[in-house]
């Protein structure tokens, strides 16, 4: 079994698809956790009808501590934590676990627009995505609108993921893609928590593992499992806006924690 972490504020039609994705294409029997950031549409209660554990903030956190929330009521092994405004693939939990298995990690991510197998590869994803969302998001964002720019993007979704889980089947590369990202306990127990200093937490735990790697080897570099795609609205759902963080006071920029030259060092070492 394995715990799905997600923080919400509002976007009620995006979670309703999230969900949607979540009970189609999920293998696993799982708990979903949603850490909910004072949202006023009714997402907290739409989570609670469908079952979930829902954390109600009354507050907007930052994403770390969302996810630090979220793992103090986990109750497995595998956490998984997901953006909100992402479709899902079949079967994509129990691949991702196979494929970790199999590569030997304790941490991983999946592939998708964001990054696949090839930099030329990435590049005409992203211009698919941008052409279609650019058209189709200055009429709507609702639920009827996302789907339409998901048919459009994929054409047969489940063929489309098929597809790549049959050419890329087992193979990784070291990276991330931030909008979902699959721990295992062990991984938490090595390199600690999500660092609540840091907004961009994907990019920080992948820094805190490739350095934990090198300098300690218990653990190897976060990687991309190239044969599980999810889609990921990318940016799309900022339009409904968010209030401050509560916690932003102390926040800092991943600059701060990584400057430069140390990131420099790690890239050096692990030459």
């Amino acid at each position: 079994m394995i715990s799905i972490i997600t923080a919400v504020y509002n976007q009620r039609a995006v979670n309703e698809l999230f969900w949607e994705s979540l009970q189609r294409y999920t293998r696993n029997p799982f708990q979903l956790v949603i850490v909910d950031n004072g949202s006023t549409d009714g997402s907290a209660e739409f989570f609670e009808s469908v079952g979930a554990t829902v954390i109600r903030n009354g507050v907007n956190y930052s994403y770390p501590k969302s996810q630090n929330i979220g793992i103090a009521a986990a109750q497995h092994d595998w956490l998984a934590f997901l953006n909100n405004d992402v479709i899902v693939s079949p079967d994509w939990d129990e691949r991702l676990i196979v494929s970790m298995q199999q590569n030997g990690l304790l941490a991983a991510t999946v592939c998708g627009i964001e990054q696949i197998e090839n930099a030329a590869a990435t590049k005409r994803l992203k211009r698919r995505w941008q052409k279609i969302k650019n058209v189709l998001s200055t009429f709507s964002t609702g639920k009827t609108s996302l789907r339409l720019m998901h048919k459009l993007m994929y054409g047969n979704w489940e063929a489309f993921c098929r597809d790549r889980q049959q050419r890329f089947a087992g193979q990784i590369k070291e990276g991330f893609v931030g909008n979902t990202v699959l721990l295992h306990r062990d991984a938490i127990a090595r390199v600690g928590l999500w660092d609540e200093q840091v907004q961009a937490g994907d990019f920080d735990l992948y820094l805190r593992i490739k350095q934990r790697a090198l300098e300690v080897g218990d653990i190897k570099p976060l990687s991309i499992c190239l044969d599980v795609f999810i889609h990921h609205y990318i940016r799309l759902t900022f339009k409904a806006g968010y209030p401050p963080f509560a916690d932003r006071d102390k926040l800092i920029a991943l600059e701060d924690k990584w400057p430069a030259a140390a990131r420099a060092q790690l890239d050096a070492l692990n030459r």
